[in-house]
Protein backbone atom coordinates (compact mmCIF):
# COMPACT_ATOMS: atom_id res chain seq x y z
CA UNK A 1 0.00 0.00 0.00
CA UNK A 2 1.66 3.14 -1.34
CA UNK A 3 1.80 6.00 1.63
CA UNK A 4 -0.42 9.16 0.99
CA UNK A 5 0.94 11.01 4.46
CA UNK A 6 4.12 10.45 5.39
CA UNK A 7 5.31 12.38 8.82
CA UNK A 8 8.73 12.24 9.99
CA UNK A 9 9.71 13.41 13.47
CA UNK A 10 7.54 16.82 13.22
CA UNK A 11 7.62 19.13 16.26
CA UNK A 12 5.38 22.29 16.83
CA UNK A 13 6.25 24.64 19.61
CA UNK A 14 4.14 27.61 20.73
CA UNK A 15 5.27 30.20 22.58
CA UNK A 16 3.01 31.03 25.60
CA UNK A 17 2.86 34.56 27.93
CA UNK A 18 3.56 34.20 31.83
CA UNK A 19 0.48 36.29 32.59
CA UNK A 20 -0.03 37.99 36.04
CA UNK A 21 -2.78 38.27 37.81
CA UNK A 22 -5.50 41.21 38.52
CA UNK A 23 -5.57 44.37 36.30
CA UNK A 24 -2.17 45.88 37.25
CA UNK A 25 -0.61 42.27 36.22
CA UNK A 26 -2.89 42.51 33.00
CA UNK A 27 -1.37 46.21 32.61
CA UNK A 28 1.92 44.43 32.84
CA UNK A 29 1.59 41.67 30.72
CA UNK A 30 1.28 44.34 27.79
CA UNK A 31 4.85 44.89 27.84
CA UNK A 32 6.15 41.88 29.35
CA UNK A 33 8.34 39.36 27.83
CA UNK A 34 7.91 36.71 30.05
CA UNK A 35 7.54 33.74 28.12
CA UNK A 36 7.64 30.21 27.99
CA UNK A 37 7.48 27.82 25.33
CA UNK A 38 4.86 24.69 24.94
CA UNK A 39 5.44 21.67 22.76
CA UNK A 40 2.07 20.15 21.63
CA UNK A 41 3.65 17.99 19.09
CA UNK A 42 6.95 16.33 20.37
CA UNK A 43 8.65 14.22 17.89
CA UNK A 44 5.49 12.43 15.84
CA UNK A 45 6.70 10.40 12.87
CA UNK A 46 4.02 8.23 10.85
CA UNK A 47 2.84 6.70 7.17
CA UNK A 48 -0.75 6.40 6.18
CA UNK A 49 -1.56 4.75 3.35
CA UNK A 50 -4.05 5.12 0.48
CA UNK A 51 -7.82 4.41 1.59
CA UNK A 52 -6.77 3.05 5.13
CA UNK A 53 -9.34 4.43 8.05
CA UNK A 54 -7.25 5.85 10.84
CA UNK A 55 -8.50 6.80 14.28
CA UNK A 56 -6.33 9.41 15.62
CA UNK A 57 -7.01 9.33 19.68
CA UNK A 58 -5.89 11.32 22.82
CA UNK A 59 -7.46 12.72 25.93
CA UNK A 60 -8.06 16.61 25.84
CA UNK A 61 -5.07 18.95 25.00
CA UNK A 62 -2.96 15.70 23.73
CA UNK A 63 -2.08 17.43 20.49
CA UNK A 64 -4.21 16.02 18.17
CA UNK A 65 -5.77 19.26 16.33
CA UNK A 66 -2.70 20.58 16.32
CA UNK A 67 -1.04 17.67 14.21
CA UNK A 68 -4.62 17.91 11.93
CA UNK A 69 -3.92 21.30 11.19
CA UNK A 70 -0.16 20.70 10.05
CA UNK A 71 -1.76 18.09 8.17
CA UNK A 72 -4.42 20.61 7.03
CA UNK A 73 -1.81 22.95 5.78
CA UNK A 74 -3.20 25.54 8.89
CA UNK A 75 0.14 25.53 10.91
CA UNK A 76 3.64 24.77 9.96
CA UNK A 77 5.82 22.48 12.06
CA UNK A 78 8.52 24.02 14.12
CA UNK A 79 11.15 20.74 13.25
CA UNK A 80 10.51 17.82 10.66
CA UNK A 81 9.32 17.01 7.47
CA UNK A 82 5.39 16.42 6.38
CA UNK A 83 4.05 15.53 3.27
CA UNK A 84 0.12 15.13 2.45
CA UNK A 85 -0.29 13.37 -1.21
CA UNK A 86 3.13 14.62 -2.21
CA UNK A 87 2.96 18.23 -0.79
CA UNK A 88 4.05 19.83 1.71
CA UNK A 89 0.63 21.23 3.10
CA UNK A 90 2.11 24.64 4.34
CA UNK A 91 3.76 25.49 1.48
CA UNK A 92 1.20 24.20 -1.17
CA UNK A 93 -2.09 25.17 0.77
CA UNK A 94 -4.14 25.73 -2.11
CA UNK A 95 -3.17 22.34 -4.09
CA UNK A 96 -3.94 20.85 -0.51
CA UNK A 97 -6.72 22.12 -0.46
CA UNK A 98 -8.09 20.41 -3.33
CA UNK A 99 -7.12 17.38 -2.29
CA UNK A 100 -8.55 17.05 0.95
CA UNK A 101 -11.94 17.36 2.71
CA UNK A 102 -12.35 18.28 5.96
CA UNK A 103 -15.60 17.79 8.56
CA UNK A 104 -15.52 19.56 12.37
CA UNK A 105 -18.93 18.57 14.54
CA UNK A 106 -21.04 20.52 14.90
CA UNK A 107 -19.36 23.69 12.20
CA UNK A 108 -20.98 23.41 8.91
CA UNK A 109 -18.94 24.32 6.08
CA UNK A 110 -22.74 24.49 4.47
CA UNK A 111 -24.21 27.87 3.39
CA UNK A 112 -26.93 28.34 6.31
CA UNK A 113 -29.76 29.78 4.26
CA UNK A 114 -29.59 28.05 0.84
CA UNK A 115 -31.25 24.61 0.12
CA UNK A 116 -28.55 21.95 0.42
CA UNK A 117 -28.30 21.64 -3.43
CA UNK A 118 -27.32 25.19 -3.83
CA UNK A 119 -24.42 24.82 -1.53
CA UNK A 120 -23.27 21.46 -3.74
CA UNK A 121 -23.41 23.65 -6.60
CA UNK A 122 -21.08 26.23 -4.87
CA UNK A 123 -18.83 23.67 -3.92
CA UNK A 124 -19.00 22.16 -7.27
CA UNK A 125 -18.00 25.59 -8.82
CA UNK A 126 -15.16 26.23 -5.84
CA UNK A 127 -13.61 22.81 -6.66
CA UNK A 128 -14.03 22.66 -10.22
CA UNK A 129 -15.62 19.20 -10.61
CA UNK A 130 -15.85 18.60 -14.02
CA UNK A 131 -20.04 18.20 -15.00
CA UNK A 132 -20.11 14.39 -15.01
CA UNK A 133 -18.05 13.58 -12.14
CA UNK A 134 -20.56 15.84 -10.00
CA UNK A 135 -23.27 13.92 -11.71
CA UNK A 136 -21.68 10.61 -11.05
CA UNK A 137 -21.35 11.59 -7.04
CA UNK A 138 -24.89 12.71 -6.83
CA UNK A 139 -26.29 9.45 -8.14
CA UNK A 140 -23.39 7.72 -5.74
CA UNK A 141 -24.73 10.06 -2.94
CA UNK A 142 -28.72 8.66 -3.71
CA UNK A 143 -27.55 4.94 -3.86
CA UNK A 144 -25.87 4.97 -0.20
CA UNK A 145 -28.95 7.59 1.28
CA UNK A 146 -31.87 8.36 0.36
CA UNK A 147 -30.70 12.31 0.08
CA UNK A 148 -33.29 13.90 -2.19
CA UNK A 149 -35.40 15.45 0.57
CA UNK A 150 -32.34 17.31 1.63
CA UNK A 151 -31.42 18.69 -1.22
CA UNK A 152 -33.73 21.32 -1.56
CA UNK A 153 -34.27 22.14 2.08
CA UNK A 154 -32.36 25.17 3.63
CA UNK A 155 -29.66 23.82 6.19
CA UNK A 156 -30.32 26.36 9.25
CA UNK A 157 -34.02 23.78 8.58
CA UNK A 158 -32.26 20.84 9.19
CA UNK A 159 -31.83 18.77 12.47
CA UNK A 160 -28.33 18.08 13.70
CA UNK A 161 -28.40 14.71 12.46
CA UNK A 162 -28.98 15.84 8.86
CA UNK A 163 -26.51 18.71 9.18
CA UNK A 164 -24.10 16.23 9.97
CA UNK A 165 -25.00 14.32 7.02
CA UNK A 166 -24.76 16.53 4.57
CA UNK A 167 -21.93 18.47 6.10
CA UNK A 168 -19.91 14.69 5.34
CA UNK A 169 -21.44 14.58 2.01
CA UNK A 170 -19.80 18.04 0.70
CA UNK A 171 -16.71 17.02 2.19
CA UNK A 172 -16.42 13.97 -0.46
CA UNK A 173 -18.38 15.83 -3.05
CA UNK A 174 -14.85 16.71 -4.88
CA UNK A 175 -13.79 13.16 -4.55
CA UNK A 176 -10.63 13.96 -2.44
CA UNK A 177 -8.05 11.55 -1.70
CA UNK A 178 -7.89 12.13 2.28
CA UNK A 179 -11.05 13.17 4.55
CA UNK A 180 -10.59 14.63 8.03
CA UNK A 181 -13.35 14.15 10.35
CA UNK A 182 -13.13 15.65 13.77
CA UNK A 183 -16.11 13.91 16.10
CA UNK A 184 -18.18 13.42 13.26
CA UNK A 185 -20.76 12.01 15.32
CA UNK A 186 -20.87 14.22 18.41
CA UNK A 187 -24.21 14.81 19.88
CA UNK A 188 -26.28 12.80 17.34
CA UNK A 189 -28.78 9.92 18.59
CA UNK A 190 -27.82 5.92 17.77
CA UNK A 191 -29.73 5.89 14.03
CA UNK A 192 -27.79 8.82 12.92
CA UNK A 193 -24.56 7.65 13.89
CA UNK A 194 -25.12 4.18 12.44
CA UNK A 195 -26.15 6.03 9.47
CA UNK A 196 -22.94 8.06 8.91
CA UNK A 197 -20.84 4.66 9.94
CA UNK A 198 -22.19 3.12 7.32
CA UNK A 199 -21.60 6.02 4.76
CA UNK A 200 -18.29 6.71 5.72
CA UNK A 201 -17.23 2.80 4.98
CA UNK A 202 -19.18 2.53 1.94
CA UNK A 203 -17.56 5.67 0.28
CA UNK A 204 -14.04 4.71 1.75
CA UNK A 205 -14.68 1.34 -0.07
CA UNK A 206 -15.89 2.75 -3.16
CA UNK A 207 -13.65 5.88 -3.61
CA UNK A 208 -10.65 4.43 -1.82
CA UNK A 209 -10.66 7.75 0.47
CA UNK A 210 -7.84 7.58 3.16
CA UNK A 211 -9.83 8.76 6.40
CA UNK A 212 -8.35 10.21 9.30
CA UNK A 213 -11.20 9.76 12.36
CA UNK A 214 -10.24 11.78 15.51
CA UNK A 215 -13.19 11.11 18.41
CA UNK A 216 -14.00 10.52 21.50
CA UNK A 217 -16.96 8.27 21.09
CA UNK A 218 -15.32 4.52 20.77
CA UNK A 219 -18.47 3.34 18.76
CA UNK A 220 -16.62 5.38 16.04
CA UNK A 221 -13.67 3.52 16.30
CA UNK A 222 -14.78 -0.19 16.63
CA UNK A 223 -17.37 0.48 13.16
CA UNK A 224 -14.30 2.33 11.11
CA UNK A 225 -10.54 1.97 11.93
CA UNK A 226 -8.71 -0.44 10.98
CA UNK A 227 -6.04 1.35 12.99
CA UNK A 228 -5.16 3.35 15.53
CA UNK A 229 -2.98 6.04 16.75
CA UNK A 230 -2.69 7.01 20.38
CA UNK A 231 -1.23 10.30 21.73
CA UNK A 232 -0.35 12.20 24.96
CA UNK A 233 0.80 15.27 25.72
CA UNK A 234 2.57 14.98 22.59
CA UNK A 235 3.83 12.55 22.45
CA UNK A 236 2.95 9.14 20.48
CA UNK A 237 2.13 6.33 22.93
CA UNK A 238 0.76 3.77 20.45
CA UNK A 239 0.54 2.89 16.44
CA UNK A 240 -1.23 -0.25 15.14
CA UNK A 241 -4.41 -2.21 14.63
CA UNK A 242 -6.75 -2.80 17.41
CA UNK A 243 -6.85 -6.59 18.08
CA UNK A 244 -2.97 -5.93 18.14
CA UNK A 245 -3.91 -3.30 20.75
CA UNK A 246 -6.11 -5.63 22.61
CA UNK A 247 -3.65 -8.08 23.26
CA UNK A 248 -1.97 -5.74 25.26
CA UNK A 249 -4.59 -6.27 28.11
CA UNK A 250 -5.85 -9.72 27.37
CA UNK A 251 -5.87 -11.12 30.29
CA UNK A 252 -8.16 -8.25 31.57
CA UNK A 253 -12.07 -9.05 32.24
CA UNK A 254 -15.10 -7.32 33.51
CA UNK A 255 -17.26 -8.13 35.83
CA UNK A 256 -20.84 -6.30 36.26
CA UNK A 257 -22.53 -7.23 39.30
CA UNK A 258 -26.95 -5.74 40.72
CA UNK A 259 -26.60 -5.63 44.23
CA UNK A 260 -29.31 -4.18 46.75
CA UNK A 261 -28.15 -0.68 48.15
CA UNK A 262 -26.63 2.16 47.46
CA UNK A 263 -24.74 1.36 44.31
CA UNK A 264 -22.17 3.66 45.51
CA UNK A 265 -21.35 2.95 48.74
CA UNK A 266 -21.44 -1.04 47.92
CA UNK A 267 -18.51 0.12 45.05
CA UNK A 268 -16.52 2.01 47.65
CA UNK A 269 -16.52 -1.12 49.91
CA UNK A 270 -15.70 -3.62 47.27
CA UNK A 271 -13.19 -1.10 46.46
CA UNK A 272 -11.76 -1.76 49.53
CA UNK A 273 -11.85 -5.39 49.29
CA UNK A 274 -10.31 -5.77 45.90
CA UNK A 275 -7.37 -3.00 46.12
CA UNK A 276 -5.72 -5.01 42.72
CA UNK A 277 -9.20 -4.28 40.62
CA UNK A 278 -10.41 -0.93 39.09
CA UNK A 279 -14.23 -0.47 40.58
CA UNK A 280 -16.70 1.75 39.27
CA UNK A 281 -20.91 2.29 39.52
CA UNK A 282 -23.33 3.70 37.05
CA UNK A 283 -27.06 3.82 37.54
CA UNK A 284 -27.81 -0.18 37.31
CA UNK A 285 -24.46 -1.62 37.73
CA UNK A 286 -20.93 -2.11 39.75
CA UNK A 287 -18.29 -3.01 37.45
CA UNK A 288 -14.98 -4.19 38.48
CA UNK A 289 -12.05 -4.53 36.00
CA UNK A 290 -10.12 -7.58 36.99
CA UNK A 291 -6.41 -8.28 35.73
CA UNK A 292 -6.07 -11.90 35.59
CA UNK A 293 -2.36 -11.82 35.83
CA UNK A 294 -2.64 -10.67 39.53
CA UNK A 295 -6.61 -12.42 40.79
CA UNK A 296 -8.71 -14.91 39.24
CA UNK A 297 -12.29 -14.22 38.10
CA UNK A 298 -13.48 -17.13 40.15
CA UNK A 299 -11.16 -15.92 43.31
CA UNK A 300 -13.17 -12.25 42.78
CA UNK A 301 -16.42 -13.55 42.33
CA UNK A 302 -16.59 -16.05 45.15
CA UNK A 303 -15.50 -12.80 47.53
CA UNK A 304 -18.14 -11.10 46.22
CA UNK A 305 -20.43 -13.41 46.31
CA UNK A 306 -19.51 -14.16 50.12
CA UNK A 307 -20.10 -10.29 51.06
CA UNK A 308 -23.23 -9.13 48.73
CA UNK A 309 -26.43 -10.46 47.75
CA UNK A 310 -25.79 -10.29 43.81
CA UNK A 311 -29.24 -9.96 42.07
CA UNK A 312 -27.60 -10.39 38.46
CA UNK A 313 -23.88 -10.40 37.06
CA UNK A 314 -22.08 -10.25 33.64
CA UNK A 315 -18.60 -11.06 32.50
CA UNK A 316 -17.34 -9.43 29.72
CA UNK A 317 -13.67 -8.85 27.55
CA UNK A 318 -12.14 -5.47 28.20
CA UNK A 319 -13.90 -2.93 26.09
CA UNK A 320 -12.45 -0.64 23.52
CA UNK A 321 -13.37 1.88 26.08
CA UNK A 322 -11.59 0.60 28.88
CA UNK A 323 -8.11 -0.33 26.62
CA UNK A 324 -8.01 3.71 25.51
CA UNK A 325 -8.73 5.03 29.22
CA UNK A 326 -5.96 2.29 30.72
CA UNK A 327 -3.47 3.78 27.96
CA UNK A 328 -4.10 7.19 28.36
CA UNK A 329 -3.32 6.26 32.15
CA UNK A 330 -0.68 3.80 32.09
CA UNK A 331 0.76 4.14 28.48
CA UNK A 332 1.72 0.85 26.63
CA UNK A 333 4.51 -1.06 28.67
Amino acid sequence: MSSIIEIKNITKEFKVLNRREGLKGSLKDLFSRDYKTVRAVDNISMSIGQGEIVGYLGPNGAGKSTTIKMMTGVLEPTSGEILVSGNVPYQNRTKNAQEIGVVFGQRSQLWWALPLIESFKILKDIYQIPDADYAEMLRFYQSLVDIEPLLHKPVRQMSLGQRTLSDILAAFLHNPKIVFLDEPTIGLDVSMKAKIRTLIQAINREKHTTVILTTHDMGDVDALCQRIVIIDKGKMLYDNDMEHLKGFFGSYRTIRIRVDGDLKLQAKAIASQLPECSVSADDEWISILVNEDKASVMDVLGILQSSHNIRDMQLEEISTEEVIKKIYEEGVQ
